[in-house]
C-alpha cells in the first residue's frame, strides 16, 4: 500500500497551510450565491421606499408635459435622460454597496483573509482544449451538472407550489387599484424569494460541508509524506536521538563525578533525585551538585548506593529543588530550614548533628524567611 504511494493519512496543518497559500481552500459557490441573494433582497426591501419615490420622480418628469413633441430635440432628450440616470444611480449605488459588502462577508466567512496570486497565474492546462473537455465531461463536471439540474428542478417545483397557493390573490389583481395590485405582487415576489433563499441556504450548507470533506480528501498524504514532513520540521529522528543520548551521557558522567562527593541524595522517591553538598569552608549555603529525572534519577541513586551516600525520601523537597535550583547553584533561602533539617538528620546518623545545625544557623535568612517546600 505504502509502496504505491496511496494517500491514506489526513493532511497535516502544514500541508493545509501550503494548500491555502496556493489559494486551495474549501469554498461553496452555492453558499456565496445564496448569501448574496439574501443580501440583495434585504437591501431592496430596506430601500423600497426610495426606489418607489425614484420611479415616481422619473415618471413625473417623463409625463409632466413640460416638453411637447415639437420641442423634442437632442438637448432635451439628453437632459431628461441625465435626470433619469441620476435618480437611478442615487438609489442603486447604496444597493450595490450593500451587495458588495455581503459578497465579501460571505467569502470571508468561508476562507477568512487570504491573498494568493497562484490561482490567477497563467497555466497551460487552463487554456488547453483537452483540459477544458476533461473538466466539462469528466466525473466532477458531470456530477456537478446533475446536482445543478436537480437544484434547479427543486426550485422550479417549489416556485410552482408557492404560486399555486397564491392563485386566488393573483385572480383578484385585475380588480384592484394599481397601487394595491403592485403591492400585492411585490409581497408575493418577496415571499417566493425568501422561500427560495431558505432552500438555497440549506442546500448551500450541505454543499459547504461536502466541499470541506472533498478538500481534506484531495489533500490526503501518504505515510512517507507525513514522515518526510515530520523529519523536515523536527529534524532527523536518528540525529535527534543521538543528540539526546549524548546529552544523557554527559549528565550521567557529571553525576558519576559529583554524586560520590555529595552529603545526601533527596528523592521523590522514583521520579526525581537531587544531590546536595554542604562545605562550611567554601560554601555560603548547600549546593545542588547533581539532579535528574526518571532514568538519570535512577542512575544517581545507583551511584549513591555504590558510594554509601545517604538517600532520603522527601518528595516535596525533591520536587522543589529539582525545578527551582540549577546544578552548581546554592539553594535559595526559602529552602534553608528544610535542607538544614535534612542534613541534620543525615549528620545525626553519622554523629555530627550538632555541628551541622550550628553551621546552618549562622545563615541570617533562616530566621527571616518562611520555610516552604
Amino acid at each position: 500500500m505504502d509502496d504505491l504511494g496511496e494517500r491514506t493519512e489526513a493532511p497535516t496543518p502544514k500541508a493545509l497551510q501550503t494548500a491555502r497559500e496556493k489559494g486551495q481552500v474549501p469554498k461553496s459557490q452555492d453558499l456565496s450565491g445564496a448569501v448574496l441573494m439574501l443580501g440583495g433582497v434585504v437591501a431592496l426591501m430596506i430601500l423600497a421606499p426610495m426606489i418607489g419615490e425614484m420611479f415616481e420622480r422619473i415618471l413625473r418628469t417623463m409625463l409632466s408635459g413640460d416638453i411637447s413633441v415639437d420641442q423634442l430635440d437632442t438637448a432635451s432628450i439628453r437632459s431628461t435622460s441625465a435626470i433619469a440616470v441620476y435618480e437611478v444611480m442615487r438609489v442603486m449605488i447604496p444597493v450595490l454597496l450593500i451587495v458588495m459588502v455581503v459578497a465579501y462577508a460571505s467569502q470571508f466567512m468561508q476562507v477568512g483573509f487570504l491573498i494568493s496570486a497562484d490561482p490567477i497565474q497563467p497555466k497551460f492546462s487552463k487554456i488547453s482544449p483537452l483540459g477544458g473537455i476533461k473538466r466539462i465531461y469528466g466525473k466532477k463536471g458531470i456530477a456537478k451538472a446533475i446536482i445543478n439540474t436537480l437544484k434547479l428542478t427543486l426550485l422550479i417545483i417549489v416556485s410552482i407550489i408557492v404560486i399555486r397557493s397564491q392563485i386566488d390573490t393573483i385572480a383578484t389583481l385585475p380588480m384592484l387599484p394599481a397601487i394595491m395590485a403592485t403591492a400585492a405582487v411585490l409581497r408575493m415576489v418577496v415571499m417566493i424569494a425568501f422561500i427560495l433563499i431558505v432552500i438555497l441556504l440549506m442546500l448551500a450548507v450541505i454543499d459547504y460541508i461536502f466541499q470541506r470533506w472533498q478538500h481534506m480528501q484531495e489533500n490526503k498524504m501518504t505515510k512517507q509524506q507525513v514522515k518526510d514532513e515530520r523529519r523536515t520540521m523536527e529534524g532527523d529522528p536518528q540525529l535527534k536521538g543521538k543528540r539526546m543520548q549524548m546529552a544523557r551521557e554527559i549528565v550521567m558522567q557529571q553525576a558519576a563525578h559529583h554524586v560520590p562527593q555529595a552529603d545526601v541524595i533527596v528523592t521523590n522517591p522514583t521520579h526525581f533525585s537531587v544531590a546536595i553538598k554542604y562545605d562550611t569552608d567554601s560554601m555560603g549555603a548547600p549546593k545542588v551538585t547533581a539532579k535528574g529525572a526518571d532514568l538519570i534519577a535512577f542512575h544517581i541513586r545507583q551511584i549513591a548506593r555504590q558510594n554509601d551516600v545517604p538517600i532520603v525520601e522527601r518528595p516535596p523537597l525533591a520536587r522543589a529543588l529539582y525545578w527551582g535550583v540549577k546544578v552548581g547553584q546554592e539553594i535559595s533561602a526559602e529552602h534553608y530550614e528544610a535542607v538544614a533539617e535534612l542534613l541534620a538528620y543525615v549528620y545525626r546518623m553519622e554523629g555530627n548533628a550538632q555541628s551541622a545545625m550550628n553551621n546552618m544557623s549562622n545563615q541570617p535568612a533562616v530566621s527571616q524567611e518562611p520555610a516552604t517546600v
